[in-house]
């Protein structure tokens, strides 16, 4: 497919062009950096807002009364909700306006965060992690407009993009360790972090008042939206969202027969979908512009397609890595949640390291080196896992497993969301975004289910008794799908 060596200021692909209202060339530079502070604060709130709940599941259980296998509802509703709606509502903002969506979504989090630090009940609880994923679902996209209407093609983009996405490794690190310092030394438990994100939630949606630039008009003569395309993608995610993170704790397992059917719907609605934006791109002259062109995966001699596979597969073996990990220190070795929060306290730090290093490098280094490297160390943190033993110290794999584990998350993230951006026209920015987001959501969902199979195969219904064996399968399928994604870039 050809090299992509690097990402020059003056690269243009697809229907591609800088931001048109030449705003980046009047702002203070004071202004230009909290623009993209902001962004990447939202970016922070919304991977704690996920990652935080499930360092402080078994004291909600135990409050609530609610089974130990119903629990991971309260990480999969959010998930499913910020996952599947962000392909709609980043097309419904590159409509109507990013720094609406912006606002409004994060304006919704901070409301709903609070009234899940108040719920009395299982059931409100529930309800509320899956309506309160519907506001990074709409700030999200916007974010990745917002930076790509601001800052045109240049070494400033590449800086606002790698440190926007240098917010999710560090939100889903910081989540979980702040989360477990709230929910052990705080009179409000795990309500207290809940509390926390819906003020800073709020923080967001005020500075983005003053910060954000207005809403450029979008250059699309027709904005009709396509509303059947929505129901058919939408349909299809949540239908599919939902069996990867509930296959494994069926009551039958995979055999389940609402799993065997949800998941036929979802092949099923997922290929209308396909179907009908391929019928709608072919008579646009006659019909509304379709939700997604099917045209925007071959874009760059289809590099934005390998783009999409690359994010897929880092973010199954990241996530699955930094769960299982947690789950290891909690379960297995015993430990409480605040000592398994620091043990992945090196994460952060690196996080923030490998940030620093993607803005200096991002547009002078071969994308290809960075990515396959970021991968490969993702793959090495599951591999020091799979050959952990309990009885060494930390330092000898617990603590260089951190260090590298956030690698490919920095890497890979930054270099996807600048390149989704580069070959994206103006007017599909958050759409595009959205769709990126997207595939790192699904493969979030897949690499926890195919890791908790290996994990249960191994574990035989032995739960939080599970042996090491088990920990340790789950590992090895993290490994494999980190080398998946390192050859997947290595075609790159």
């Amino acid at each position: 497919m050809g090299e992509l060596k690097r990402l020059p200021d003056d690269l243009q692909a697809g229907e591609a062009s800088p931001a048109p209202n030449g705003a980046s060339a009047t702002r203070p530079a004071w202004k230009s950096v909290l623009l993209v502070l902001i962004c990447t604060l939202a970016m922070i709130t919304n991977l704690a807002s996920s990652t935080s709940v499930s360092i402080f599941l078994p004291i909600i259980g135990d409050d609530f009364d609610i089974p130990a296998n119903q629990l991971q509802w309260l990480v999969s509703a959010f998930s499913l909700s910020s996952g599947c709606f962000l392909l709609l509502l980043g097309r419904l903002a590159d409509l109507y306006g990013r720094k609406r969506f912006y606002i409004g979504g994060t304006l919704f989090l901070g409301a709903l965060s609070l009234g899940s630090g108040f719920a009395q009940n299982a059931i409100t609880l529930y309800i509320l992690r899956g309506f309160q994923g519907l506001g990074p679902a709409a700030f999200i996209p916007a974010c990745l407009g917002i930076l790509a209407q601001a800052f045109p093609p240049s070494r400033a983009r590449s800086a606002a993009f790698a440190t926007f996405s240098a917010g999710a490794p560090i939100g889903g690190a910081v989540g979980t360790q702040i989360g477990a310092l709230l929910t052990q030394y705080t009179k409000a438990t795990w309500r207290a972090p809940f509390f926390l994100i819906s003020g800073v939630a709020v923080l967001c949606a005020l500075c983005g008042l003053f910060l954000i630039d207005p809403d450029v008009p979008s250059t699309e003569t027709d904005k009709r939206v396509d509303w059947l395309g929505a129901f058919l993608v939408t349909s299809g995610l949540v239908f599919l969202v939902f069996v990867l993170g509930q296959g494994s704790s069926a009551p039958d397992g995979w055999k389940t027969g609402y799993i065997i059917a949800l998941l036929i719907l979802s092949v099923v609605f997922l290929v209308l979908f396909i179907l009908w934006q391929r019928y709608l791109e072919k008579n646009q002259r006659t019909r509304r512009p379709p939700l997604m062109k099917l045209t925007l995966w071959s874009r760059a001699e289809g590099k934005f397609a390998v783009m999409q596979i690359i994010a897929f597969f880092e973010w199954a073996s990241f996530i699955s890595w930094t769960f299982w990990a947690q789950v290891y220190y909690e379960d297995y070795v015993k430990l409480p949640p605040v000592l398994a929060a620091l043990r992945l306290l090196p994460m952060t730090i690196t996080g923030g390291l490998c940030n620093i290093f993607v803005v200096l490098v991002v547009s002078r280094l071969d994308l290809v080196f960075l990515i396959v490297s970021g991968a490969f160390f993702t793959g090495l943190a599951s591999l020091l896992f799979a050959l952990i033993h309990p009885s060494a110290p930390f330092w000898a794999f617990g603590f260089p497993a951190a260090v590298v584990s956030v690698f490919g998350a920095d890497f890979i993230f930054a270099a996807g969301t600048l390149f989704v951006a580069k070959v994206s026209a103006p007017h599909e920015q958050s759409l595009a975004g959205g769709l990126f987001q997207t595939l790192t959501q699904l493969g979030t969902a897949f690499g926890l289910a195919i890791s908790t199979i290996a994990f249960d195969t191994v574990a035989d219904g032995r739960g939080n008794d599970a042996p090491l064996e088990a920990y340790t399968a789950a590992q090895w399928t993290n490994f494999g799908m980190a080398m998946l994604c390192t050859y997947s870039k290595a075609r790159f």
